[in-house]
């Protein structure tokens, strides 16, 4: 039985023989069509040409997809001739990098970046638009970012010899001035990135819920209680009532319609579509979880259900589980694939926040120290990323036949995390013990979504012997 997404579009999508058994718009490729996917791109320089042990077997891979995808989290530009500025509102780190990565992107395989994130406007919408003006130059498609919510939203189209690919783009972690709006009477319409906003709660027991309340009750100002015995809001936080202690997420309900219209638009005109989603959740104030925010799997089966062929995750820089959801891969993190942070200039802002001095320290030391404390908050640094499973992700190689999945392969990767600072950050493929434990932590993060991958050969694989079920 279709879904009431799939009977609102069918009249645009053909005849019930383009619903696959489990009831999705099928997949319109041609066979063999192989998606490549890897997680944040975070690097400041061309690579291709460089000495970088084991990055031409990284190349390889890339270079085999139809549609190689990975996460714009760096803006490209010439700081000798920019014109904008580093923004006081910022991603947590400058990401910079030079118009020379843009063709080198491209030479190394990729063709497909997603843009909505919070480093989209750490250099202001001048930063924004020259990097898009230098992938667009590059041949680049890239989604998630324009010059109000229409263009930012809307997905871009991939033309390969095996099909025609859609990209959606959105993120849920960014600075509140990033989001892009469309224009309304005379208004005019605000650049920035393609937002799915989230409402966060606090979960808590009962009891510290009763006492939240009588706290809240005793606050100078307090207003009313509500009267809903499950939920208290705090000096501008929300808690609510759980077994568990943890965070909790609540989409907003019009960028969730938005986005899974631009997925079914995107599908519409497209024969695979791709969904992909930024974010740092559950919160990082205390620790980056390697488990999906309670939001993100029924919202991805949306996605899908809407007419999105594959859903990636990326944002917490580590990676997560995988699921098969009515034989298309979701993705929920793909950790880094590139951490090259060689980034010159970091801005004043940087240098304040870690206790440096510009006329003494160094770029380098101020992002040395950033990884190492994490980035500033009202509640002290959080998110640092100085430990080696930050430096431990895959790429994933999705094959289709006859318009279904058949085969995911998973190749462990590592980033130098033992190398010095100038030479670390760039993938390899790893093989033997670490390859394994890699691995053997996907296989126990897929398993709460019922996946089973197997180890051969220092490669991971899901394989199907016929059509997956839901």
């Amino acid at each position: 039985m279709k879904s009431d997404i799939n009977e609102h579009s069918s009249h645009l999508t053909g005849p019930d023989d383009e619903y696959d058994r489990v009831g999705s718009i099928k997949t319109n490729v041609a066979d063999g069509f192989t998606m490549v996917a890897v997680g944040d791109l975070i690097l400041s320089r061309p690579l291709t040409n460089g000495n970088h042990p084991g990055f031409d077997e990284i190349l390889q891979v890339l270079r085999n997809g139809d549609a190689t995808f990975g996460n714009m989290e760096t803006l490209i530009f010439d700081i000798r001739s920019f014109e904008g500025s580093p923004q006081a509102e910022h991603g947590g780190a400058y990401h910079i990098s030079v118009p020379e990565l843009g063709p080198d992107l491209k030479a190394m395989g990729f063709n497909l970046m997603s843009r909505a994130n919070n480093h989209t406007l750490d250099w202001g919408l001048e930063g924004m638009r020259e990097t898009s003006r230098i992938l667009d130059e590059s041949g680049i498609v890239h989604a998630g970012a324009g010059e109000n919510l229409a263009q930012a939203g809307a997905a871009r189209f991939l033309e390969t010899a095996r099909g025609r690919v859609a990209l959606v783009s959105f993120g849920t972690t960014f600075g509140p001035m990033f989001r892009a709006c469309d224009a309304a009477g005379e208004a005019p319409g605000r650049p920035g990135l393609n937002p799915l906003r989230l409402t966060e709660s606090i979960v808590v027991p009962a009891d510290i819920l009763k006492s939240l309340r009588q706290l809240r009750a005793m606050l100078p100002g307090s207003k009313p209680d509500d009267n809903d015995p499950a939920r208290v809001v705090v000096a501008g936080a929300t808690f609510r009532a759980g077994n568990e202690a943890g965070y909790a997420y609540e989409p907003n309900r019009g960028d969730v319609a938005e986005i899974l219209r631009n997925v079914r638009r995107g599908k519409q005109f497209s024969d695979f579509c791709i969904a992909t989603n930024h974010g740092h959740e559950p919160n990082w104030s205390h620790k980056v979880s390697q488990d999906p925010p309670d939001y993100e799997q029924s919202f991805a089966h949306k996605l899908i259900d809407a007419g999105a062929d594959a859903y990636i995750g990326h944002g917490p820089h580590l990676i997560r589980g995988i699921e098969i959801y009515k034989g298309r891969p979701i993705l929920y993190g793909l950790g880094n694939f590139f951490y090259d942070d060689l980034r010159t200039p970091v801005g004043a802002d940087m240098f304040e926040a870690y206790g440096k001095d510009p006329r003494q320290d160094t770029d380098a030391e101020v992002t040395v120290d950033e990884e190492a404390k994490g980035y500033p908050t009202a509640d002290g640094f959080v998110g640092a990323l100085s430990q080696p499973i930050f430096y431990e992700s895959i790429i994933t190689v999705s094959q289709f036949e006859q318009n279904r999945l058949v085969q995911l392969r998973l190749y462990p990767v590592e980033l130098g995390y033992a190398k010095r600072f100038a030479n670390r950050g760039i993938p390899q493929l790893v093989t033997g013990p670490q390859a394994r434990a890699i691995l053997e932590r996907l296989q126990k993060l897929s398993e709460p979504f019922g996946t089973r991958i197997v180890i051969d050969n220092d490669i991971g694989i899901i394989g199907f012997e016929r059509s997956p079920s839901s």
